[in-house]
């Protein structure tokens, strides 16, 4: 009976502007929904076609300030800056009668007969170089673009070639290419069944080269992830790809990450390896973190890769991202290995199956000379081609193209795992950010949940020993489920570029102003871009030369940086009913920090520490107190804990009201006990309640309590029955007064839905079994409600 009063004082108090029992406060900040990315300006959709999907080919030209897509029958042209500005497009279907053989050939119509954009390179100054899977039937053809941006020049050309080698037939094939100096890398399936797995070159002047045919030891499945090219004097190119485990090498049927290496200029054997690459080399990727006894937990599964440039530009610091292989645990990481640890694998033994059980061992035996892999030149050996190797040399790369080491990540282990949540990780891309106090990395990297993490790493004693701090979580895709296939990041303009299945969004790198109105909440979200200078958390800008700049990346302490943290928090007066529930709101603006509640009883100095049990509950978004008592009175005080800082969030005076005294707080309810005249008196309340539920304007709890409170007044003073609003038990006080905390009425019945329409269906099943004066035990049992929040910042009923 007391928490059905409890829920009906709860829409009922808004005729003394009492929020009690809705005490409202921010959410995180590190937390951010799609809703609220669009309001705050900081992402830029693009929702795509109807008729298209698979956005997920990027190609960003800085030059003519273009960033070009490609997906499901089209090619788009997007402004950089803006995405939604100035858009192009040009429709490239695959043609109907290679639509009607992909559908007899036993393919979906509608989800893989189409011409799915899978490449999309630069290829001179003036076109671009694009390949699709053409309804099964891979198809190229060039872009015209115009030498400037002021040409307006977006056509694609009349002249088509042949795709074989360079675009995937199936959409759903993941490949990878790269266009330099007129020829094209791809690694891609080169059939309609996607069995024949290879890496191509074709273009340029040279014959067409790939790796050997129908070779497991070559490559054995399934798909390439990323090519690259960073280093013209070493004339290397370098791929990640995974593929299934090669026999004796894993036990099961196991999929493994893998680098490989080959030479620019090669150009094939002479009498063996003829048209294939002779200085391909593979050796495997390890992302694990160590166990106990040896057994290390393996993510195995390459999802992304991305290179970071150093100091030093022949050695980038490569970042992957990896996913578990296994159905039963879930997890993903990122690993960080070196160039110059790569090249040393390259250096080491080569595999070598021998020995009794013909195990794969380290080659032993002599190597020939030129050892192979290494690239054609006068320099090491005197030969100018490839065809001029020994024949030694080619027969032993065919037979040895795997080396016997594997590559390990920096540290040893992953910089960041994630395990037991209900995301993946598939892409990454990182930017190197000049801070107060050194360079950091800082990573985004995309789930296939449509989210962003935005996470930095800090070196702890070294650089092999990093620290990952999560900055914020971002929902920047309208399908919560949606997988994100491609982010793409342009520096220049700090702005990031993501693609989906659904279209295309772009956001900025930085949102300073999301970290609070404090010093110490600036200092304590630890994001490189961010700094305070004296006045907002804002934009951080290595050049500026302003003394009251505020940072500590590495260490998080606002005690050495800001001066400004007496800050005692909110305080505010709140009520509860005895018997009834309690919530009360409070959350940090950090993810990382932890909050700690102290309460303060009447007539006591002392602050006590609020033990957890059956009634009392510790949450996320706060403290939920299931039955209130007389003991529960006193001043809660919410602190956030971070890094040995103790800031205090606010504090709550609860009130804890005695059941008998309902009658003073919600004039016109019946008593317990009150008998059928109590509840036909009470009824002429209901009706005028009623009465303004049915009004067709009013659609907010807001209109509605000011009606209530207007009709209340009126008839008090037709009846000689004031209502005192100054009774000391009904005022509602609040000190230290902070205008950016006050609750807004409007927002509160905006955030909660509370309509007349949801009052009706919550209040009326609830009025009728407080007025009833015979109410039967299957109707009272029928009318209980489990102990659930309403909504996200209200008290519970537990009847």
């Amino acid at each position: 009976m007391n928490d059905i009063l409890d829920l009906l004082q709860m829409f009922y108090s808004c005729t003394i502007r009492t929020f009690g029992c809705l005490h409202l406060l921010h959410t995180s900040l590190s937390s951010f929904s799609l809703p609220e990315m669009l309001e705050s300006s900081n992402l830029i959709t693009f929702n795509g076609l109807a008729n298209s999907s698979s956005y997920d080919t990027f190609l960003l030209d800085e030059e003519r300030g273009r960033l070009l897509v490609g997906a499901e029958d089209h090619i788009f042209s997007f402004d950089l800056v803006n995405i939604n500005r100035d858009n192009k497009q040009i429709a490239w279907p695959a043609t109907p009668s290679k639509r009607d053989e992909c559908k007899w050939a036993g393919k979906d119509l509608g989800k893989e007969c189409s011409n799915f954009v899978r490449v999309l390179q630069p290829y001179n100054l003036t076109h671009l170089y694009i390949c699709g899977t053409g309804a099964f039937h891979p198809i190229c053809a060039y872009l015209e673009m115009g030498k400037r941006a002021e040409d307006n020049i977006f056509r694609l050309a009349s002249h088509f070639e042949n795709g074989r080698g360079k675009s995937p037939y199936d959409p759903k094939m993941l490949s990878a290419s790269l266009l330099i100096d007129g020829e094209l890398y791809s690694g891609t399936s080169a059939d309609f069944m996607g069995r024949d797995f290879a890496i191509f070159r074709t273009l340029g002047d040279h014959h067409p080269i790939r790796t050997e045919q129908h070779d497991s030891r070559w490559l054995n499945g399934k798909k390439i992830v990323f090519i690259s090219y960073d280093n013209p004097e070493d004339d290397k190119l370098f791929l990640f790809f995974k593929e299934n485990a090669m026999d004796g090498e894993h036990t099961g049927k196991a999929t493994i990450a893998r680098i490989a290496q080959l030479c620019k200029n090669d150009m094939g054997g002479h009498r063996s390896l003829v048209n294939k690459w002779t200085t391909f080399l593979k050796a495997r990727l390890i992302c694990s973190v160590p166990g106990v006894n040896g057994i290390d937990t393996h993510f195995d599964e390459l999802q992304d890769v991305f290179l970071m440039s150093s100091k030093d530009p022949k050695n980038p610091v490569i970042y992957a991202v990896f996913t578990t292989s296994s159905n039963i645990f879930k997890g993903s990481a990122v690993c960080m290995y070196s160039m110059a640890d790569i090249r040393r694998v390259f250096l080491g033994p080569y595999a070598h199956r021998d020995g009794p059980n013909y195990q794969w061992v380290p080659f032993q035996g002599r190597v020939p000379y030129p050892r192979p892999g290494t690239c054609p030149s006068k320099t090491f050996g005197g030969f100018d081609s490839t065809k001029d190797l020994p024949d030694d040399v080619i027969t032993f790369a065919r037979g040895h193209p795997a080396m016997y080491n594997p590559v390990h990540p920096i540290g040893g282990r992953p910089i960041m795992v994630r395990t037991d949540v209900d995301y993946q990780f598939s892409q990454l891309v990182v930017d190197r950010v000049e801070a107060e106090d050194g360079q950091y990395d800082v990573m985004f990297i995309g789930t296939d949940m449509g989210t962003v993490l935005k996470v930095v790493t800090i070196p702890r004693e070294t650089w092999h020993d990093l620290e990952e701090v999560v900055l914020e979580e971002m929902t920047v895709f309208r399908e919560h489920s949606v997988f994100m296939s491609l982010m793409f990041l342009w520096l220049s303009q700090q702005q990031l570029y993501l693609g989906s299945a659904l279209g295309v969004s772009q956001m900025s790198l930085h949102r300073c102003e999301v970290y609070g109105k404090a010093c110490a909440e600036c200092c304590l979200a630890r994001d490189p871009y961010c700094a305070w200078d004296g006045t907002e958390c804002s934009r951080y800008f290595p050049t500026a030369k302003r003394r009251t700049r505020r940072q500590d990346i590495r260490n998080g302490d606002p005690l050495s940086q800001c001066s400004d943290l007496q800050h005692h928090g909110t305080v505010m007066t709140v009520f509860g009913v005895e018997n009834s529930s309690m919530f009360l709101e409070c959350s940090p603006k950090s993810q990382r920090a932890l909050i700690y509640w102290q309460l303060q009883k009447p007539n006591d100095d002392r602050k006590h520490e609020i033990k957890v049990d059956d009634r009392v509950l510790h949450t996320d978004q706060g403290l939920l107190i299931r039955s209130l008592t007389q003991s529960d009175t006193g001043v809660y005080h919410c602190q956030a804990v971070e890094h040995g800082f103790i800031q205090p969030l606010l504090r709550l005076n609860l009130q804890v009201i005695p059941t008998q005294r309902l009658s003073d707080i919600l004039p016109g309810l019946p008593s317990v006990g009150g008998g059928i005249g109590h509840a036909a008196k009470h009824r002429l309340w209901y009706r005028d309640f009623l009465s303004l539920l049915d009004h067709p304007d009013l659609n907010s709890v807001e209109e509605f309590c000011d009606q209530v409170w207007k009709k209340e007044k009126i008839r008090r003073d037709g009846t000689g029955g004031p209502m005192s609003f100054k009774d000391p038990h009904v005022v509602f006080e609040r000190k230290h007064r902070d205008a950016d905390m006050q609750p807004d009425l409007h927002t509160h019945a905006q955030t909660h839905k509370y309509t007349h329409k949801y009052i009706l269906q919550i209040v009326y099943p609830m009025y009728v079994s407080l007025t009833s004066p015979q109410q039967q035990p299957e109707q009272k049992n029928k009318n209980k409600t489990s102990n659930t929040l309403l909504g996200r910042n209200t008290l519970t009923a537990n009847m």
